[in-house]
């Protein structure tokens, strides 16, 4: 009797998905109305099945991101203006600002005149330009970041030693003056194949270019000479670049070579809850081909390394703009730490422009120290500090930006103790997509970062 039920019961679930045979055609046509219905019924059913199986989802990874939403609200009312030099009463130091092309013009234009002043007065000619050197910088606690002091030194024709680097100084001067007459912008290494026998190497016409910005006044990106282009940039954020519309979710696996010229990016949205900075691009390419911020709301930034300029104005342009957080994945080394100290509180090359170069408090999400035991790192991915990253780790732990952070020091001093490092990808250890399915996820979810 039971199994008679049972077979009454699935017949009477077939007549309901295929309609009934015995029912005549119609207008709409009967038989297949009856059948189509119960397509559309058990289609519907399979819909609010898989509606079902989103929400879990979706609650799923709600949960994960409720610490980095606590962070974004607490980024977003504590993201209040640094305070200026001369609000501190801090007189002496140097730092530059955006200027327009003809503002910049007008400074060659100025400092060419002097110099034609005096050859005519027959004292041959000189530069007054900022030392940069390591010895005339500080750290400013209170903007958490390097700046320059405003020590110059003269850099005289007349003089034997000096006279290749000013003549240096002069022809990048003119070249400058010719871009931004021109209305373009050329590669630092455009500008070294002007003059190759006058430079002789890139790095010397590089650090000539520097000078010349910090004597102008101006930020670096206003001579219109940019670096070739580095970082990537993948995710939830969209802008227009020279007036084109760049959705960055859809630019394919690699996602969108972070431009030079940032002050050609406009307008931008996005719906992120925090910006992810990776050190590595193996790493980068993982979250890209996972579409991790499709999951996870993000955007993903990579400089592939030391970072350069345009990645670092980006990350700044970024954050200032959407006041969301930045959470830093580097290496478990002390150069991933320097490269995070970049990005917060500028290099000492370019001290000068620390205003627009560095972004405030970055979280230090991973790989920490930590990490390696927490997660249970195997023991062949944990590589032998050399006595080189030793010294680099322990002159970290000297550094003020460092010291103010408790946490920082904490992890630091146990990497310095273990002397062992790891690479992000150590995580490989466990699957490929062991950083994206299950790392990144716990870290999240936990607010594991400092």
């Amino acid at each position: 009797m039971k199994r008679r039920k049972v077979e009454e019961e699935e017949e009477e679930e077939e007549e309901e998905e295929e309609g009934s045979d015995s029912e005549e055609e119609g207008d709409g046509g009967g038989r297949r109305g009856s059948k189509g219905k119960g397509k559309a019924t058990a289609k519907g059913k399979r819909k609010s099945k898989a509606k079902a199986l989103t929400s879990v989802g979706n609650s799923k990874v709600d949960k994960v991101l409720e610490e980095v939403r606590q962070l974004m609200l607490r980024s977003r009312r504590d993201d209040a203006p640094n305070p200026t030099l001369a609000e501190l009463g801090i007189t002496t130091v140097r730092e530059v600002s955006d200027m327009a092309p003809e503002g910049v013009l007008w400074k060659i234009e100025q400092t060419v005149l002097q110099v034609a002043g005096m050859i005519l007065r027959g004292e041959g000619f000189s530069y007054q330009v900022p030392t940069r050197s390591a010895t005339n910088q500080l750290y400013i606690a209170e903007l958490d970041r390097i700046v320059l002091s405003d020590k110059v030194a003269t850099r005289t024709f007349l003089n034997p030693r000096e006279v290749r680097k000013t003549a240096i100084t002069t022809r990048i001067l003119q070249l400058v003056h010719e871009v931004l007459s021109k209305g373009i912008h050329i590669t630092k290494r455009d500008m070294f194949y002007t003059d190759v026998k006058l430079f002789k190497d890139q790095k010397e016409s590089d650090v000539v270019l520097d000078d010349v910005a910090c004597m102008l006044g101006c930020t670096r990106s206003c001579l219109n000479v940019v670096a070739s282009e580095k970082g990537l940039v993948v995710g939830r954020v969209q802008f227009e670049e020279d007036g084109d519309y760049i959705d960055c979710t859809r630019m394919g696996v690699g996602g969108k070579a972070i431009p030079p010229y940032i002050d050609k990016i406009a307008k931008i949205t996005s719906d992120a809850k925090f910006i992810l900075l990776v050190e590595k691009e193996a790493a980068y390419m993982r979250l890209a081909e996972d579409r991790f911020y499709n999951k996870y709301p993000c955007i993903v930034i990579t400089a592939k390394g030391q970072p350069d300029v345009a990645t670092r104005l980006f990350l700044k342009k970024l954050k200032t703009e959407l006041h969301i957080p930045v959470l830093g994945l580097v290496d478990s080394d002390p150069y991933g730490l320097k490269i995070l100290s970049v990005y917060m509180t500028g290099s000492k090359n370019m001290s000068y422009d620390s205003a627009s170069l560095t972004t405030s408090d970055i979280k230090w999400l991973g790989v920490r120290p930590s990490d390696l035991d927490k997660y249970n790192i195997p023991a062949q991915c944990r590589l032998d500090m050399t006595e080189h990253d030793m010294r680099t780790g322990r002159q970290l732990l000297q550094e003020e930006f460092i010291q103010k952070n408790p946490e920082w020091v904490k992890e630091l001093e146990l990497m310095l103790k273990m002397k062992k490092k790891a690479e992000i990808q150590a995580l490989s250890a466990f699957g490929f997509q062991y950083i994206t399915e299950d790392y990144l996820p716990r870290k999240l979810e936990k607010g594991d970062w400092i």
